[in-house]
Order: C-alpha cells, then sequence, then structure tokens
C-alpha cells in the first residue's frame, strides 16, 4: 500500500509530502496511454448518424495519415483529432488540443485544435453557416497543412469499406508519445522523479 500526504491544505505540505505524491505522479502519468485507449473505445458504436461510428472514424484518420507516410506524431494526433466527442459536445477539437498539448509540435497542436473549422469546410454550408471560416486563418503557417489533414485523412474517414488499422496497432505509438512532455511545467519535476 502506498503512502499519502499528510497534510489537510495544501500550504501545510511538507517536502516529504511532496515527494510522495510526485512518485504517485510519475507513476500514474505512465499509465496516460492506457486511459486514452479506454476513452477511445467509448466512442466505439457511436455513429452520431456518420457512415462509420466515430472510433472507426479515429481508426481510419490514423490508418490513413500512417500509410501516407506521416510520422507518429501526426498519426496519434490524427488518431485522437475527436477524442473530445464524448465530452465536447461543442468543443471537441479543444479537448483532443488539452490532451495532446504537453507532448506535441506547436504545427501539430494548432493543426488539431483547428480542425473543426477547416472541417467544416465540408459541411457548414448545409447547416447554415459559413464554409469559408478558415479564411481567417488565411495567413497562418499551419493554414495549408490542417487543410490538407483534413482533405486527405479527416473528411476522407467515413468509409465502412476502408481497411482500418486496428486500435492495438496504435497503441505503441501513443506509448510511445506519451512516455515524455515536451511542453509541461512539470517537465523537469517529473524527469528528476522518474526511475531509472
Amino acid at each position: 500500500m502506498n503512502a499519502n500526504a499528510r497534510f489537510t491544505h495544501m500550504q501545510d505540505g511538507t517536502q516529504e509530502d511532496w515527494a510522495i505524491i510526485a512518485a504517485d505522479f510519475s507513476a500514474y502519468a505512465r499509465q496516460l496511454p492506457k486511459r486514452i485507449v479506454a476513452h477511445l473505445t467509448l466512442l466505439e458504436g457511436d455513429f452520431g448518424g456518420f457512415p462509420v461510428d466515430r472510433l472507426t472514424h479515429s481508426l481510419q484518420t490514423a490508418t490513413r495519415a500512417w500509410r501516407d507516410g506521416r510520422d507518429e506524431e501526426y498519426v496519434v494526433c490524427a488518431l485522437l483529432h475527436d477524442i473530445g466527442d464524448t465530452l465536447g459536445s461543442y468543443n471537441h477539437p479543444d479537448i483532443a488540443a488539452a490532451i495532446l498539448k504537453p507532448f506535441v509540435s506547436a504545427e501539430n497542436l494548432w493543426m488539431v485544435e483547428k480542425h473543426g473549422i477547416f472541417q467544416g469546410y465540408y459541411f457548414f454550408h448545409h447547416l447554415g453557416m459559413d464554409r469559408h471560416l478558415r479564411e481567417q486563418f488565411s495567413g497562418h503557417p499551419q493554414y495549408q497543412a490542417t487543410i490538407d489533414f483534413c482533405a486527405k485523412y479527416d473528411a476522407a474517414a467515413f468509409d465502412p469499406a476502408y481497411e482500418t488499422l486496428p486500435l492495438s496497432f496504435f497503441e505503441p505509438m501513443m506509448e510511445r508519445l506519451f512516455a515524455q512532455p515536451k511542453n509541461s511545467i512539470y517537465k523537469a519535476a517529473m524527469q528528476e522523479h522518474s526511475p531509472a
């Protein structure tokens, strides 16, 4: 059984307390890929009116990116781009971006965060919205890359007949990507308290 910190208010925490918490955090953080897989499986069977369920769409987006030669970071971004659908019905890209932010490049993060607006090019006009909302970002360095992500992978990933790779294929990629944050205020502390 693990020890627990003894404080009842954070202001009373000691270095000993925080050593206990840091050790537990490190072990918990290493399980992040498993928790993400568990959350992705919540998308299975949820069609939302689409031709494939949300998990298949996510897997198909990642499969298409992988088969097109994209690197693992990009492929994991493609896999998780819609993970927020279950909790962020009105802002799902923000949830995916929040999960990925400590682990991916600024370029891939921007693409995930903005993909909802860019994907709208294909359907916003059918809902009485402006399909050209993405044009507000026309001068951004990731503008064309995000158009390409949507056109090649996201918008094309609704084919029930497509040979989609299983989630297990992508799990090792997630384990590698989520092994160490690149951008986090806790990065140095994580490295200091990680087991050798």
